[in-house]
């Protein structure tokens, strides 16, 4: 036989020979145990062929193989030997199986360095490229030098393809030899400077991994990286925007501290807080510091803004995901709504990203609800969903519900609780439990709601029903005796464990409510106690324990009777319960120490369960990151820096690279810096005028800062030679028109700056003071100086001699404004503008309740347009349907006895889509109250409510400090409230404080002599009522709090506000 079978086998090698058909081994035996020879040797004579098509036959082949995943290392020989391959296509794959195999191959790689680095002068880029890749891949640390010259050749390569590859072989060469990672931060220097959309993302990368800290780097390519974002790679895209994240924490300040303005009324209030800031200068010394200035978005800081924005529509969820975190991070409140619908269109892609973008919109919707909520109904569940996608948006459901939305919400959740997934199901009961803790209004409905569940057939949806009624019982059980008492008698029936042990606690816990069913549910649970589960059995022995205190009578030998089975239970945990119950309950002698307290003990009156989602916590982490999927920080993630106290120097972004050769004539030539500051601010004014389109205070700001930004030294320099040659009679006065008025005309100053520069161009007509002789000046200075006071004699009686300096020059006005209004004011009470005006919007009308028509309001601080007792309230109507609602007006008015309510003209139609402000006044006679009435449409109306906070009650008056104690002197006793609160060190100083304050309420401060003490003083809108705020912070942080005002109930009710806000951490 066995010489049979080798006949037989030899004969089928020898057809097979016959054929010309390469031996393909036989399964199972041939495909794991022959070393199939021949197929390789076939490769190999064609890579050592004469002929080019041959050989790239068998470099497709032998790439095949290596994409494939089978092994081809055993033909690196043959292969490396056509590096010197003449055909390009030959010598493309050739590198690319080097990359592959040169790591495992070093010896033979080695061997051909020599061809490699003669590659690197080869005329084609992708030869050059491809040979720089495969000498960063052998990891030898023998050629760490002549990778770094290849390195430093590759980096000013004219070719940018070649470049991005320089950059991708940094951190290998980093990883191969981390001392030469001076002469990389020199490389990667190079290569931010980079003007080429393929290489700043590969550069960054390199930054990044070598480098991160290094942010001087950063500076001077910063407007650079932020023009060329939208045209780099997906990939690289991702990288820059995480690393301008990090960037603009460490450069610029928090746009949402405490202390900011809104946008549109910084232009406005910014002159009258810089006169109110020279007054206080004159009237005490010591104060030296400048006054508080609201804040003013960096213009670097808006172009990130701006130019990520684009992003939000990639096709790509990664760079979706990135600006996402960006805005959330580093931009205005107001603004990071921007990304919610970028977000929710993300949830059309595969189920792996869905997961990802949830999981950060569930963090987000812990922070800020109202970003989602117009989109409440994408993340209503799907039949497709799997678990995890879900699990996630019943939490954000859970997050987004509100008063108006619940009703909603709920509808849905009744639909999710008939699901045939166990494991949905009770995440929806535990929603429907977490909307009802949150939302009081609809606690009542969802507790009913869980009962029902409660005769459910299911018994899964009956165990986690009974979990959540436990919960949430005991926010208020004294109402709900016959839900205990129903609950009790489903023992019987219910099988799950935990069920079980949460109807034994209520039943234990109120069992003065049940005093029938609680001894009778104690004899069935002792009858069964062996074959219960662990945690049942310790509330059995809990229910035992209480029902022996309060009904000893009935219970006691039942208790005793559960104490012996307990003491020789398997489980040590319940033995040492039982043990511990017994000394309590039942001594055997004379009852000890702690046997008095036993139902202080067991008894004690315990706090409801707080039932928070999940992602609560989250925001700790950086937004998108790994340790963000995962709550936990991963392995080197670095949390994201505070923003600074202080703004940094913004000049550092201005500096170009100076050239070795340009050093000297940058020095002794002035055009020099002249010509780059006017290029400059040719990109700061097309910024500017590109974000008017977004709003106005955008443009303001990049206006404004940009002149601060970028021409600060030529300022110095150039202008202000130009205004000693223009002005030689006021030049003793320069110095301090420099100081003094620089602030209040920063605006005017930033517009004709940029174009005095350059004098070829024609200045346009904003250009006034700078550009036209010393006549005209001043007669356009006093023009614009009228204009300002006819504005504000509305709000506040202007002193006579105002006028006469108005027509001064600017230099000699400014110093003389302080002496003649401090004159006037010191014997004066008068209205002032407010300090802060809240952005900051309230929900009038829902859109759902409107049915498509919203409405919000806000209080402006302003002077009412109808009436000075009235408040004057900005109402924004907006129409979410596609037609147009009509006859949009005030109907009926519910209001208290004395207020009255100025309508609005009404809106004939408001189209599909659009958006109207109009203004109302109210009167509310120094109360909070609610003024109640109803918004009408053709053929609807509304019920809506408006309830002033107390601070919006007020108007900011300036008066001396002699004044203020005075009239404080007058309202003492009743009419003055006090208390005490401890401040954050952080926050103990003049510009939080004064910050809060008029953010509170719509006060101004009043100048103070003494340190530590800080003043505030308005008067109520309607009656004209004085209000003085006093804080006194002594040197433990502590603060006494003092308000005197006639009307007793503001005193106390903005007391409260005053030490909640103050001390706010």
């Amino acid at each position: 036989m066995s010489n049979g079978g080798g006949s037989y086998n030899a004969q089928n090698d020898s057809r097979a020979g016959s054929t010309g058909e390469p031996d393909i081994g036989t399964e199972p035996t041939g495909g794991f145990f022959s070393a199939d020879y021949k197929k390789h040797d076939d490769l190999k004579q064609m890579l050592d062929s004469n002929k080019d098509n041959l050989k790239l036959e068998a470099m497709k082949r032998i790439v095949g193989m290596v994409a494939k995943g089978k092994d081809a290392s055993d033909l690196f020989a043959a292969v490396v030997k056509n590096v010197v391959s003449k055909n390009i296509e030959v010598k493309k794959l050739v590198y690319v199986y080097l990359v592959r195999y040169a790591e495992e191959q070093q010896d033979l790689a080695l061997l051909s360095i020599a061809t490699f680095q003669r590659a690197l002068k080869d005329p084609n880029q992708l030869i050059r490229a491809s040979a720089l890749r495969v000498l960063s891949s052998i990891r030898v640390p023998v050629i760490v030098p002549i990778m770094m010259l290849a390195l430093k050749d590759s980096v000013v390569d004219m070719s940018p393809y070649v470049r991005k590859t320089a950059a991708h072989a940094i951190p290998k060469l980093y990883s191969l030899d981390p001392e030469q990672k001076d002469q990389l931060i020199q490389v990667i220097e190079k290569l931010l400077a980079d003007k080429t959309t393929l290489v700043v993302g590969s550069a960054v990368m390199a930054f990044e991994e070598l480098c991160p800290d290094r942010i001087d780097l950063i500076h001077k390519n910063y407007r650079k990286l932020c023009n060329l974002l939208v045209d780099v790679e997906e990939w690289g895209q991702v990288v820059i925007i995480n690393m301008l994240t990090r960037y603009a924490r460490t450069q610029f300040l928090d746009p949402n501290q405490q202390d900011a303005v809104a946008d549109d009324d910084k232009n406005f209030y910014g002159d009258e807080d810089e006169k109110d800031s020279e007054e206080e200068e004159d009237d005490d010394e010591k104060e030296k510091t400048p006054p508080k200035k609201p804040y003013m978005m960096d213009p670097d800081h808006r172009l990130l803004l701006r130019n990520t924005k684009p992003l939000l529509q990639s096709r790509n969820a990664a760079v979706v995901m990135a600006v996402a975190q960006l805005y959330h991070h580093i931009a205005p409140k107001s603004e990071v709504g921007l990304v919610a619908k970028a977000l929710v269109r993300l949830l059309r892609s595969h189920r792996e990203i869905q997961h990802v973008v949830l999981s950060n919109v569930a963090t987000l919707t812990t922070i800020r609800k109202g970003m989602f909520e117009p989109y409440l109904k994408s993340f209503f569940v799907r039949p497709s969903d799997p678990i995890h996608v879900r699990t996630l948006k019943l939490e954000i459901l859970t997050n987004l519900a509100t008063e108006t939305s619940i009703s909603t919400i709920l509808r849905e959740f009744q639909t999710y609780v008939t699901s045939s997934d166990k494991d949905f199901v009770a995440a929806t009961i535990q929603a429907i439990g977490r909307c009802a803790s949150s939302i009081s209004e609809v606690t009542e409905t969802c507790l009913n709601g869980l009962v029902g569940l409660l005769s459910n057939r299911n018994e899964y949806v009956v165990a986690e029903s009974v979990v959540v009624i436990k919960k949430l019982l005991q926010m208020q059980p004294d109402s709900h005796s016959e839900i205990i008492q129903h609950m009790a008698k489903l023992a019987d029936s219910i099988t799950v464990p935990m069920a079980r042990a949460s109807i034994l606690w209520m039943v234990g816990e109120y069992s003065d409510r049940v005093p029938k069913i609680a001894p009778d549910l104690l004899r069935k649970m002792a009858k069964n106690f062996i074959n219960e589960e662990d945690i049942v059995k310790l509330q059995i022995l809990n229910l035992a324990a209480k029902l022996c205190i309060t009904n000893p009578k009935q219970t006691k030998l039942l208790c005793q009777y559960v104490l012996n089975l307990a003491k020789y239970d398997q489980n040590y945990d319940i033995r040492d319960r039982a043990r511990f119950i017994r000394q309590l309950v039942s001594p055997a002698g004379e009852k000890g120490a702690l046997g008095k307290h036993a139902k202080k003990i067991f008894l004690a009156s315990k706090p409801a369960p707080v039932l928070d989602s999940s992602f609560k916590d989250r925001d700790q982490w950086q937004l998108g990151s790994l340790s963000h999927m995962i709550n936990q920080r991963a392995s080197g993630y670095s949390p994201l820096p505070d923003y600074p106290e202080t703004a940094p120097d913004p000049t550092v972004r201005n500096v170009e690279v100076p050239m070795p050769w340009a050093e000297k004539t940058h020095k002794k030539k002035a055009g020099k810096p002249k010509k780059e500051a006017f290029y400059s601010d040719e990109e700061e004014e097309s910024e500017s005028e590109s974000d008017s389109e977004e709003s106005s205070s955008s443009s303001s700001e990049s206006g404004s800062e940009s002149e601060s930004d970028d021409d600060s030294k030529s300022e110095s320099g150039s202008d202000k030679e130009k205004k000693s040659d223009e002005e030689p009679e006021s030049s003793s006065s320069s110095s301090s028109e420099s100081e003094s008025s620089s602030e209040s005309e920063s605006e005017s100053e930033s517009e004709s700056e940029p174009d005095t520069k350059p004098q070829k161009k024609t200045p346009p007509p904003k250009t006034k003071s700078s550009a036209k002789p010393k006549k005209e000046a001043k007669q356009e200075v006093s023009l614009l100086d009228l204009d300002v006071i006819d504005m504000s004699s509305t709000s506040a009686p202007v002193p006579a001699p105002a006028s006469a300096l108005d027509v001064l020059s600017p230099s000699l006005a400014s110093d003389l404004q302080g002496l003649s209004i401090n004159d006037k004011k010191d014997t004066a009470i008068s209205v002032t503008t407010p300090m802060f005006v809240s952005t900051t919007s309230h929900e009038l009308l829902h859109r759902m309740t409107g049915e498509g028509l919203a409405a919000n309001y806000r209080f402006t601080r302003g002077t009412c347009i109808y009436s000075t007792s009235m408040v004057p309230v900005e109402v924004t109507f907006t129409n979410h349907t596609d037609s147009p609602v009509c006859n949009i007006r005030i109907g009926d008015k519910k209001l208290q006895a004395g207020m009255t309510l100025q309508e609005f003209p009404e809106i004939p139609s408001l189209p599909g889509g659009g958006s109207m402000s109009v203004s109302i006044g109210i009167d509310f006679k120094d109360t909070i109250q609610p003024a109640n009435f109803q918004i009408c449409t053709q053929d609807r109306k509304y019920n809506v409510s408006i309830k002033p906070p107390v601070g919006e009650l007020f108007q900011a008056v300036t008066m001396s400090e002699a004044d203020f104690t005075a009239q404080q002197s007058k309202l003492t006793g009743m009419n003055e409230n006090s208390g005490k609160v401890s401040i954050p060190s952080q926050h103990n100083n003049s510009k939080t404080i004064t910050a809060r304050m008029s953010e509170l309420a719509n006060v101004a401060p009043v100048s103070s002599s003494q340190d530590g003490l800080y003043r505030f003083a308005g008067k109520t809108v309607s009656g004209g009522t004085l209000l003085l705020v006093t804080v006194k912070v002594g040197e433990d942080n502590s603060a006494n709090i003092t308000v005197n005002c006639e009307l007793m109930a503001i005193c106390s009710m903005l007391v409260k506000e005053v030490k909640q806000k103050l001390s706010q951490a």
